[in-house]
């Protein structure tokens, strides 16, 4: 769910700010809140986007020292939780006297790593944004619903389950999907309109390509990865249900063959979900999950931008995931 620090009064976010949470989705909205926030107070703001990772202290200084002519600026520093003790103090030395104008964002995974420089950014006043994975069926369906509002539309409650079916757990492709139907129904969603979507992008799902990879159906994946690449998928959509099936086989394949009624609850995701991993997971053994966890994780740094060519990369973890199924 999300958890949000109110603004400053005046509508403009405050001068550092915590995102914080596994949900990437929800993180990248956050950040974007900030810097409408700020673009609405100053449309010339710059934004610069850096990673802990590939900044020392004295770049990052640099970054949030004011101009000459005093721009606005927000700096968007990913991976927070990457940070050693120098980047660590310089950070909170600016949360101490932050710059006018300059608007300070720090992207963080949340977890054990990192958990001390978190607390003392909350304690040093920093406006908190809590973007935590929504593992249980009814955090998404009420995320879906929110989308659908978000968007001027509304949905009916036997649409909201249909679509979390049909469409599963990622939150960009409830998202995508959600956006789509409110354009194509006006703004009424309903059971029939979610059918009727489904039937028709059937073969363009990320999703599909996903069954068909965990199954070890090769040329079936290879040839749902073409139609939804030619029908306008996105790459990373397709990439994130690469990366949850995977997860869920090794969330199942952990928990062994239990009541998936009962599972539900503590795997987080719904009994149907669970009763299909069940039956794939027997396919696999550890050896090849832990492959395939490499393979699609790979899959995700390249189309998000480690890649030249994302569609190459995808083909190939496609590839990759089948081989890692017949490890024995």
């Amino acid at each position: 769910m999300v958890d949000v620090t109110p603004a400053a009064s005046d509508g403009r976010p405050e001068p550092v700010n915590l995102v914080i949470g596994e949900e990437e989705l929800l993180a990248e909205r956050a950040v974007q809140e900030v810097v409408v926030r700020a673009r609405a107070a100053d449309p010339e703001t710059e934004v610069r986007r850096l990673r802990t990772s590939e900044v020392d202290a004295q770049e990052l200084a640099e970054h949030l020292s004011p101009s000459l002519f005093a721009e606005g600026r927000v700096v968007v520093l990913s991976a927070a939780q990457e940070a050693g003790k120098d980047m660590v103090a310089a950070v909170l030395r600016y949360a101490a006297e932050p710059a006018d104008g300059i608007v300070l964002v720090l992207q963080h995974q949340g977890g054990a790593r990192g958990k001390s420089f978190a607390d003392d950014l909350r304690k040093a006043g920093a406006a908190v944004t809590r973007c935590e994975r929504l593992t249980r069926p009814a955090e998404r369906a009420d995320f879906v619903r929110a989308e659908v509002r978000r968007l001027g539309g509304k949905i009916t409650g036997d649409a909201v389950d249909v679509l979390l079916e049909a469409v599963g757990s990622e939150l960009r492709e409830l998202a995508s999907a959600a956006g789509q139907l409110v354009a194509d129904t006006g703004g009424v969603v309903d059971e029939k309109a979610v059918r009727r979507y489904h039937r028709g992008r059937a073969e363009a799902s990320g999703f599909t390509v996903a069954d068909k990879v965990v199954a070890g159906d090769r040329e079936g994946a290879l040839e749902a990865l073409r139609w939804a690449l030619v029908l306008g998928v996105a790459p990373v959509l397709v990439a994130d249900a690469l990366a949850d099936a995977v997860r869920t086989l090794a969330k199942v394949g952990a928990a062994g063959r239990g009541d998936p009624n009962r599972l539900a609850g503590t795997l987080g995701m719904p009994p149907w979900k669970i009763r299909k991993a069940q039956g794939q997971v027997r396919s696999w053994r550890p050896e090849g999950l832990t492959v395939a966890f490499a393979a699609a994780a790979e899959a995700n740094a390249d189309v998000k931008g480690a890649a030249a060519d994302p569609e190459f990369a995808l083909e190939r973890a496609v590839r990759r995931i089948i081989d890692a199924r017949d490890i024995r």
